[in-house]
């Protein structure tokens, strides 16, 4: 139960400082009354602590929180009261964090906050996407349908990210594989060989360019490989620091969008995810500046962000929303096509939601496509390596023979 500390005066005006512990600060302030206080200041005694837990827990799974928003949407439209539908929510879920984010929105609401401003105090759970349509479907008396929605929207998101990710799973294992199976050959067959290799060119004998190429690849590696995981780790480093700065993301994700089959599929990724944003939040009744800077932070590349935030400037001096877009040059054709039309009939929300779909629809046929492009050049790949690794160290053995 929380603890709050109260500054109040009693009823000879003397200050009193205490603590008490109640369910919400309005079961603090019902105590305070009965014992003839008046508070001049209430706070929780936690406030301003640092919570390590934090630092120890994950955050709940996006699906989660989707199934969550669902089924509050599903309560509050069969008439649950608002309060009631959080505690039986809370009641219910397993994930411990979600759980504390739960019991933490019913005792702000308890408490008279609205529930946008205690979705927003928790903003590490719920981005700024879910933030606004709350906010819009609570000024707008839609909140059951704003959250299912949203619902939706996660869900779909959830569910590309999980294809993605399950599609990566097999090229993964591949090339772990590969990577093992080619350091043990390095490290425990070919150093058993070299005895004989030096034998051979002690009398004479020229070794075949494959196995002094296998061999000065063992030896840099022996030699140097401490040198160049070292160097790996610190461009990895570098990687992740200019990430964090205007310049180096610009950069990165400009050369992200030039890869030869990846790029398309990046771009395509990022346009998909910025329509489905700002189509979902235009049809929950945000305004299209206020959506637009949203969306922008929510598209993963930077080239498009920063093209959709020039495109909101252009937009609150008049302009319409298609032609910023289109002069940025990164929005395909048939995209600009289809927005500029529909800003002329008046079906953005509608049209934006359309593209994303059938944008999230071929992104699904191109990864299949190319994983399964990918998994028979991993094998040709791993393959090839070993079948070189064989043929140098046999090489030398096959001259051997015909000399005898």
């Amino acid at each position: 139960m929380p603890e709050f500390k109260y500054v109040a005066k009693n009823s000879a005006g003397k200050d009193m400082i205490g603590r008490l512990t109640a369910n919400t600060k309005k079961d603090a302030l019902e105590i305070l009354a009965r014992q003839q206080l008046f508070p001049i200041s209430l706070e929780d005694s936690n406030k301003g602590e640092i919570d390590l837990s934090k630092w120890f827990t994950r955050k709940p799974p996006d699906k989660l929180v989707a199934t969550f928003l669902q089924q509050l949407a599903d309560l509050l439209e069969n008439g649950v009261p608002v309060l009631t539908a959080f505690q039986v929510l809370a009641k219910q879920e397993t994930n411990p964090v979600l759980k504390n984010v739960i019991n933490d929105i019913h005792d702000q609401i308890a408490d008279g906050q609205g529930i946008d401003t205690a979705f927003a105090s928790h903003a590490n759970i719920f981005n700024d996407l879910t933030i606004s349509i709350v906010r819009a479907g609570a000024e707008g008396a839609f909140l059951e349908d704003s959250l299912k929605r949203t619902a939706g929207f996660m869900e779909r998101q959830a569910e590309l990210k999980g294809k993605v990710i399950g599609a990566m799973i097999y090229p993964s294992i591949l090339c772990t594989v590969g990577v093992i199976v080619v350091s043990v050959l390095l490290i425990f067959f070919v150093p058993k060989f070299e005895p004989m290799f030096q034998s051979l060119v002690d009398s004479g004998k020229q070794l075949p360019w494959m196995t002094v190429l296998l061999l000065a690849f063992r030896d840099t590696c022996s030699k140097y490989g401490l040198y160049i995981l070292g160097g790996l780790f610190a461009i990895f480093i570098w990687l992740r620091i200019q990430l964090k700065t205007k310049s180096g993301r610009k950069f990165i994700d400009r050369w992200k969008l030039k890869l030869p089959l990846l790029g398309p599929v990046v771009l395509n990724t990022a346009v998909s995810r910025f329509c489905r944003i700002l189509g979902t939040l235009l049809e929950n009744g945000v305004p299209i500046i206020h959506a637009l800077e949203i969306s922008s932070h929510s598209t993963g590349n930077y080239l498009l962000a920063d093209a959709v935030e020039k495109s909101a400037e252009s937009v609150s001096a008049g302009e319409p929303l298609s032609k910023p877009l289109a002069d940025s040059n990164i929005f395909p054709s048939r995209v600009m096509a289809m927005i500029s039309i529909a800003e002329e009939s008046n079906t953005l929300e509608n049209v934006l939601l359309n593209i994303a779909g059938s944008i999230e629809k071929e992104l699904t046929k191109k990864l299949d496509i190319l994983v399964r492009m990918l998994e028979p050049l991993m094998l040709l790949v791993l393959a090839g390596a070993v079948f070189y690794i064989i043929l140098a160290l046999l090489l030398p053995i096959f001259q051997m023979t015909e000399a005898v």
